[in-house]
């Protein structure tokens, strides 16, 4: 309720005919200040004039006005620059810590504010409550919105890219291999494949680049997959081996059920083929971050993933069980385009916002406007409401606006949302 409140101040939907403080003084917003994040009061800065008189301060919201004393505002200096306590019910008088009354108002909003709010919300993880309003909007409102949505998705990938980057004291390629990694688990498995390539450091990898044998029982054997499989397969005996080998020598700690998914997937989708092309990525050496860099265009991006399994994984999708019909090709062409977007466009476009170079982040927004939208459930999703998705620059920010605000019931902040809203609060 208070989050909802701090919205109808921000916004200023508020209905001005009942702006009056309790003690009968009307109130006239000149600025609603900006909303705080952090700790302190819930806007700065407000310019507001109380009767004839103009303050300039800040501005605390509570859903009970008893809200001030039960937190502890009354002896807390920081809330001395409160010009003005905005509340759902007026149930106490306020002071500041040296005991002048602050002046207090009644947020009045419209009966169907709170219900059409509770309405947006309650299905908003599950379904698409605002289908109707894409139906309505401007196109120059909405697509504004998306691009915003786009570059946002963008900047949250950049910002895990530069966790990792941090972690590994600047090392870039190692980023590239744990980037690379994640986006391999394809969503399901993510996770998993992220604390796989942790388990393996980039560096103990190079020690052993020239041999397949030794990168594939390095990360089959941290994925714990190996231990899953009986005797009788001479290639996994030769990985176990190697494994125990090369464990000893870098004291490798096993690592706990990685909670690899596989139930309801196709075999060719199962993590040990995508193992297998990680090993087959870090054969001869691990360099694709220079690769990425150098990649100028769509049709390079691509190349980098063209990989073809041989020996064991051409003919094998699991330990023990073979492909129907036997495909060395490690990727299909909608998989390597899901690692574009994962992979190569976030890893660029954060290279160059470490860079200041305005070239590189448009050569990585540029790839996405050159690829098809992705065709998953959220796509078709918005689509459905009758939005146009027609490169995967879009069909990111559909992505970013589904998982972002409608499932985490973030519509206030939507645009959408905020334009649905907005038309009920004053009703």
């Amino acid at each position: 309720m208070e989050r909802l409140m701090q919205y109808v101040w921000q916004h200023r939907l508020w209905p001005v005919k009942d702006m009056f403080t309790v003690d009968g003084h009307r109130v006239h917003v000149i600025d609603p200040g900006c909303l705080n994040h952090d700790s302190g009061p819930d806007f700065f800065n407000a310019k507001i004039r109380i009767g004839d008189e103009m303050w300039a301060g800040d501005v605390e919201i509570h859903v009970r006005a008893s809200d001030w004393h039960r937190h502890g505002h009354d002896g807390d200096k920081a809330y001395d620059s409160v010009i003005l306590h905005v509340v759902s019910k007026d149930d106490a008088p306020v002071r500041r810590s040296d005991g002048n009354v602050i002046p207090q108002m009644k947020m009045s909003c419209s009966p169907s504010f709170n219900e059409s709010y509770r309405r947006l919300v309650a299905s908003a993880a599950d379904d698409l409550p605002c289908h109707e309003e894409f139906k309505t909007i401007d196109n120059v409102r909405l697509y504004s919105w998306l691009d915003n949505l786009a570059y946002e998705r963008l900047y949250n990938k950049s910002e895990r890219i530069n966790r990792y980057l941090s972690r590994f004291s600047g090392d870039w390629e190692s980023t590239c291999y744990v980037t690379l990694a994640r986006a391999l688990g394809f969503g399901v498995n993510s996770e998993p494949f992220e604390r796989l390539a942790l388990s393996v450091p980039l560096r103990f990898v190079g020690k052993h680049s020239d041999s397949a044998l030794s990168i594939e029982a390095l990360l089959f054997g941290q994925s714990g997959l190996l231990d899953e499989v009986g005797d009788g397969d001479s290639y996994v005996e030769l990985l176990k081996k190697e494994y125990d080998y090369l464990a000893r020598k870098f004291s490798l700690e096993r690592q706990p059920r990685l909670g690899w998914k596989m139930s309801r997937m196709r075999p060719a989708n199962f993590p040990h083929r995508r193992i297998a092309f990680l090993a087959a990525m870090l054969f001869g050496g691990f360099r694709l971050m220079s690769r990425i860099v150098d990649a100028g265009n769509l049709a390079q991006a691509y190349k980098l993933f063209e990989v073809e399994l041989v020996g064991y994984w051409a003919s094998h999708y699991t330990f023990n069980g073979s492909l129907e019909a036997a495909r060395s090709v490690a990727l299909s062409r909608g998989s390597i385009t899901v690692l574009i977007i994962n992979v190569v466009v976030p890893l660029l476009y954060a290279y160059g916002l470490s860079l200041d170079d305005k070239s590189m982040t448009d050569r990585a927004v540029a790839m996405l406007q050159e690829m098809k939208p992705e065709s998953n459930s959220v796509v078709a999703m918005f689509v459905g409401a009758g939005v146009k998705c027609d490169d995967a620059f879009t069909s990111q920010a559909l992505i970013q606006l589904r998982r972002e605000y409608c499932e985490a019931r973030k519509c206030l902040y939507c645009r959408v949302g905020h334009r649905m809203l907005s038309r009920s609060v004053k009703a």
